[in-house]
């Protein structure tokens, strides 16, 4: 039933144009953000180009059909969260630094994807630099600094802390 609900919603994502227009936009900004002053003075550089990246992994993810409904309901809903203009960390008004919290969610699913599936669900899909695994290794050092500047940060700690129960 749950899950059924959670499919529904998944049926008014953006459509594949509209997702890919999404993933390039944020490729080509995000490519002019890194090459400016401000964006080669930023700390968390390394991390913000692996944002056009694990959005194209869930994005391609989702379609996979080695993938269950519960999991891709868990993407969809991520992927929501990277286009939704309004979030923890809002975009319009952090700018680049606004895609921390996406990073951070992303990294969340794509983590419970592999310990649910197996890396190589997701490592056929990953088109970043870095091998997944190691990229994953490189954003989870900065998540728990990310994380500690979001003001619901207890709530986030406690849904984690339950998910790592009810495995």
């Amino acid at each position: 039933m749950e899950v059924d609900l959670l499919m529904e919603d998944l049926m008014k994502l953006p459509n594949d144009q509209e997702q890919q227009d999404f993933y390039q936009k944020l490729r080509t900004k995000l490519v002019g953000f890194l090459g400016s002053k401000k964006g080669k003075n930023s700390k968390f550089t390394p991390y913000l180009m692996f944002v056009p990246d694990l959005f194209h992994l869930l994005v391609k993810t989702l379609t996979d059909a080695g993938v269950d409904k519960k999991s891709r309901a868990l993407i969809g809903a991520s992927i929501a969260y990277f286009v939704f203009p309004l979030d923890l960390m809002p975009e319009g008004i952090l700018g680049f630094g606004g895609y921390l919290d996406d990073i951070v969610l992303a990294t969340f699913v794509v983590n419970t994807i592999i310990n649910k599936l197996g890396p190589e669900v997701l490592e056929k899909h990953w088109t970043g630099d870095d091998n997944l695994l190691h990229a994953l290794q490189k954003v989870a050092e900065v998540s728990d600094e990310v994380v500690s500047k979001i003001p619901v940060k207890s709530a986030i700690a406690q849904f984690v802390k339950q998910e790592s129960k009810d495995k």
